[in-house]
């Protein structure tokens, strides 16, 4: 008998440009609750308009004292915050037909954004009690994600050439104090397009060369 080929499942990009942040949302519950076995795997690309995004783990928050809204939302973790200038990244990927658990996830968002900065001369790390990218100490990416029927939706965002007063205004992800940066102030010549370019071919090499565990 000829050998059985195993079919990679297919993983879309849609760059989708400046859009609002609800209604984004919206739509990735909406693709989130209709999946089938063969809807296939998608990557969004987006920025949103000034927006903070409270999620689940809301005890503690320091919410902000300005005119920017503030959007509940149904990932992990606390608050954050998305405007023009941040790269938005939204995974939208079924775990199971991937052979991939939520942390095994995690690691390769967190491993897709260290080796870009890695190839831009800088070194930048993860940290285990605090989901996210960071360069010596302040963070350049963060990272939430919501599982339903073993398929994830949210994803990752990365500082770009941001206005990042608005952070200062919370406590970014619960963290007081904490600090942030983005490319443009790490001189990482490349605008947004050319760095989501990037990020997503990374992000695509590592979903398609998963390979299931042994049993």
């Amino acid at each position: 008998m000829p050998a059985l080929e195993t079919c990679q499942p297919v993983l879309e990009i849609h760059p989708l440009g400046l859009r609002d942040y609800a209604s984004t949302l919206a739509e990735m519950q909406a693709y989130t609750a209709s999946r089938t076995v063969d809807s296939p795997d998608q990557l969004w690309i987006t920025e949103h308009p000034p927006v903070y995004t409270l999620g689940l783990n809301r005890r503690g928050v320091r919410l902000p004292q300005n005119a920017i809204p503030v959007v509940p939302v149904d990932r992990g973790g606390k608050i954050t915050y998305h405007g023009p200038g941040q790269l938005i990244i939204y995974c939208l990927i079924d775990l199971a037909r991937n052979h991939l658990n939520v942390r095994q996830l995690v690691t390769i968002l967190e491993n897709s954004l260290i080796d870009f900065l890695h190839d831009h001369g800088i070194r930048a790390v993860a940290r285990a009690d605090a989901p996210g990218v960071y360069i010596e100490g302040k963070k350049i990416a963060s990272l939430g994600l919501r599982l339903k029927n073993q398929c994830c939706y949210h994803g990752l965002s990365l500082n770009v050439a941001m206005d990042l007063q608005p952070f200062a205004d919370i406590d970014p992800c619960g963290y007081a104090g904490m600090q942030m940066t983005q490319t443009s102030d790490l001189h990482i010549a490349l605008g947004m397009a050319d760095i989501a370019v990037d990020i997503t071919q990374r992000l695509k090499e590592k979903l398609t060369h998963v390979r299931p565990e042994p049993h």
